[in-house]
């Protein structure tokens, strides 16, 4: 070997540099054998102590603003105080040792009294009850954990102004389940509290966290269509799904909650917990951020929900209705009421006493959006459907029909189909389409219906889209019901036709799909997708991303009518309030020419006997340059005329002080020249 031949030479130099080097390597195989020989259990035992706990992070929830940018749905910062179990470890160690030593020294003073009153010493087996057992151990250190615990949370209550008391069930169930987080004490702290927790000196194993809380800061206004949240922890498609842990998430289970879920919650992010083998926390590291949820912008404008709401209950709190307001334009839905309703913040934070039973009420049923989401007889203001059918069919509306009297009533008419007297409110006498209208003639609207054949009639339904779903992102919407062509074609009878020439019979219709169809009255034959939802945008706008806006006047059909039909309905719809003897003059409004059509629908039981009515009024405004489509319904009403009318023109009213807003906030805008 060279190495060796040459340290055989007399080179002490050489000699040196080799007893460093063989040294040096001594010392590293010797360092090498230690760790992997003589620590490696050590190394093995920390691997199988410690390990990590992944936690999932909600991501703040985008908000809901109506039209003007003011919140239906926020986040707003609520404040938790929490204990830190970790941190008391040292001071539950020491009241661990002292209980332990009492337990101890009670046990050897109890074998000796034993001992004594035996006259000799214990057997090692007699010895064995005396033992300090591991159930003892368990036992002390949970009493301990507790004691511990309970006057550090005493304390910080003294502190904050109010009595705290630890329940020693909960603690032991986190301390099992989730150690590795922090223990929740006290919820949504007062701010005041928060100020006087941090002025004082801090206590060991506490602190206060800020968390985001689902707000609905305008409590039952617009509530079916903002909708509410249930909790929901799990992952969104797209996101890690396996974690240890999971924080408190929310989904929306109804209204816009729902229907916009997908960019309203975000993305959750996740954090990593390091924990001994106790399951005590060490450290944590966030390794992927929550992403917030994307604001969410309706068409609503809020002032005017607001004064629907509020002209709704005319009956008082038990009131049973809806109401819709609608461009006929574009298609925005400026308001869509439902009485009574639900306060969703009680879905996130508790309901009070009596809630619950009155959400269950099989009567009141405050969840049911009656817009959208239930079922009605139109009545009489379907009638403008069945005349334009009639029209179209060739009905001169000059023509006179003459209304027969009714045998047992002379001062009201009738008409008989078969051997079927169907009852006209309206008087006996001559009647043209306009006279009809404004007086609401079954007899008059029978008669012609039946002229113009069912077939028509459901084709003419069909353009309207009646029994369909308009498409709103709620989850709160029924198609209606309405014949189609293959059902009258087979054993339908002339009065089922008659039936639906009155608004009842085989069909149901919905607020909203009423509200459409006056529209396209309206605008000219356009049968609009109703717009709830205006735009989406980033919770932070990002600069060369611009929001995502929905397009507005999205026709769905347009109806193959003669524009002349659609003036002649409008005109009489337009005496309906204007003429003395039209059953909707109650909704006039000085300035403002309203063109309506009242409606009172009965309803029957399995045995079709009338238990109720739906009252109904129907209406658009101005008549010289139609901009918004009104539809209003009350359960268990009057009539239309009498019950819904009189809330129409607290609408109309509504939407005059809307004008005149949006005239003096353009005009302030305009720079004076």
């Amino acid at each position: 070997m060279l190495i060796f031949d040459q340290l055989k030479k007399n080179d002490p130099q050489l000699r040196v540099l080799a007893v460093v080097v063989f040294s040096g390597l001594a010392i590293l195989f010797a360092g090498l054998w230690w760790v992997q020989i003589v620590s490696a259990r050590d190394y093995q035992a920390n691997l199988q102590t410690q390990s990590y706990r992944t936690v999932r992070i909600p991501a703040a929830r985008g908000k809901i603003l109506d039209r003007h940018g003011t919140p239906l749905a926020e986040n707003r910062p609520t404040y938790t105080l929490n204990l830190y179990l970790e941190e008391l470890r040292p001071l539950a160690d020491e009241v661990y040792s002292e209980h332990l030593a009492r337990l101890r020294a009670a046990r050897q003073a109890e074998m000796e009294a034993e001992e004594r009153r035996l006259g000799r010493p214990l057997t090692r087996v007699e010895k064995r009850r005396f033992n300090v057992t591991t159930r003892d151990r368990n036992q002390i250190r949970q009493r301990a954990r507790y004691e511990v615990a309970s006057n550090i949370v005493w304390q910080t209550g003294a502190r904050l102004g109010q009595t705290l008391i630890l329940n020693p069930d909960q603690l032991k169930r986190h301390y099992e389940t989730r150690l590795a987080l922090p223990y929740p004490v006290l919820q949504n702290l007062a701010p005041e509290q928060v100020a006087r927790f941090h002025e004082q000196a801090g206590i060991v194993g506490v602190d206060i966290e800020m968390q985001s809380s689902r707000v609905y800061p305008h409590h039952t206004s617009a509530a079916h269509v903002v909708g509410y949240l249930r909790r929901d922890d799990s992952s969104a498609v797209g996101e890690e799904a396996s974690f240890s842990y999971r924080l408190p998430d929310y989904r929306g289970l109804v209204g816009v909650e729902a229907g916009c879920d997908e960019h309203l919650r975000g993305r959750a992010g996740a954090k990593s917990v390091l924990v001994n083998n106790m399951g005590y926390r060490h450290t944590e590291n966030i390794w992927s951020p929550a992403e917030p949820g994307n604001n969410v912008t309706l068409t609503l404008d809020l002032p005017l929900q607001q004064a629907v709401e509020r002209a709704l209950p005319v009956m008082g709190p038990a009131t049973r209705g809806a109401a819709v307001v609608m461009d006929v334009h574009s298609g925005d839905l400026l308001a869509l009421a439902s009485i009574p309703a639900f306060n969703p913040n009680y879905f996130a934070q508790g309901f009070p006493p009596g809630e619950i039973d009155r959400l269950n009420d099989p009567k009141l049923r405050p969840q049911i959006n009656r817009a959208t989401q239930e079922n009605y007889a139109p009545g009489s203001i379907f009638k403008t459907l069945i005349g334009l059918a009639a029209l179209e069919a060739g009905l001169n509306p000059d023509a006179i029909y003459t209304v027969p009297p009714d045998p047992q009533y002379p001062h009201r008419g009738c008409i008989y189909i078969g051997r079927r007297k169907i009852i006209d409110l309206a008087e006996p006498g001559p009647y043209d389409f306009r006279r009809a209208l404004i007086r609401s003639s079954n007899a008059y609207f029978v008669t012609n219906g039946l002229r113009a054949g069912m077939e028509n009639i459901v084709r003419l339904a069909e353009q309207f889209h009646l029994g369909e779903r308009t498409g709103l992102p709620t989850r709160q919407e029924v198609a209606g019901i309405f014949p189609t062509l293959k059902q009258v074609r087979s054993g339908w009878t002339d009065g089922d036709t008659a039936n639906i020439c009155m608004g009842q019979g085989r069909m149901a219709v919905t607020p909203l799909q009423m509200t459409v169809m006056i529209a396209a009255i309206a605008n000219g034959g356009k049968v609009l997708w109703p717009r709830l939802i205006h735009s989406v945008e980033p919770m932070e706008p990002i600069p060369g991303h611009p929001p995502t806006v929905f397009p507005s006047g999205r026709v769905r059909s347009q109806l193959s009518v003669r524009p002349e039909h659609l003036r002649t309905i409008r005109q009489a719809m337009l005496a309906d309030v204007e003429d003395p003897s039209g059953t909707g003059r109650a909704a006039a409004v000085p300035g403002l020419r309203i063109c309506g059509k009242t409606g009172t629908a009965q309803v029957t039981d399995e045995r079709n006997h009338v238990v109720d009515h739906t009252t109904w009024f129907a209406a658009f405004a101005p008549y010289e340059a139609p901009r918004y489509a009104v539809v209003v319904m009350i359960e268990s009403g009057g009539s239309g005329g009498a019950t819904c009318a009189p809330i129409a023109r607290n609408i109309f009213l509504a939407l005059q002080e809307r004008e005149r807003t949006q005239s003096t906030v353009a005009a302030a805008a305009t720079p004076s020249p």
